[in-house]
């Protein structure tokens, strides 16, 4: 084999791990060179079934996703690290509720836009939450007669 069709196969070679790399980045929803936007946290008092890499959305739209969820041992409430894209901003009244899609779908947080002015910043709490509606507690009151 001559030196130039080696060149060729091993230029096709590289460029195909290329794409097969940047797929995996892309489909992995993984972050490389740092997500730029801003931090802040949501209080609720039960975060059953959310994990780490959640969407977070307005209207329906997806503006980051769950960094972290942590307990404070002080009150037993969950704090969730919210990680906002670069350019939305959210009212700080606005408020955080944990949603389901579908059925029993994945857990996702789902935020209502309030109508202040001022903006959360990095680091910034929403206090104004809704926890996760725990659909076993619900059944159990409709079928023992709780309800």
């Amino acid at each position: 084999m001559s030196a130039a069709k080696t060149t060729v196969i091993g230029v096709f070679v590289l460029i195909g791990l290329i794409c097969v790399s940047y797929l995996t980045i892309k489909l992995g929803r993984m972050e490389v060179l740092g997500d730029k936007g801003y931090t802040v946290s949501a209080r609720f008092s039960s975060v059953a079934g959310l994990r780490v890499g959640a969407s977070v959305e307005i209207a329906g739209v997806s503006v980051g996703k769950v960094s972290a969820i942590r307990l404070d041992t002080n009150d037993y409430t969950a704090y969730v690290d919210l990680h906002i894209n670069e350019g939305v901003p959210i009212s700080e009244d606005s408020m955080a509720s944990v949603k389901t899609s579908g059925l029993i779908g994945d857990k996702y947080i789902s935020i209502t836009p309030g109508g202040a002015e001022e903006t959360l910043r990095q680091g910034s709490v929403i206090s104004d939450t809704e926890p996760a509606l725990d659909l076993e507690a619900l059944i159990g009151k409709v079928v023992f007669g709780g309800v």
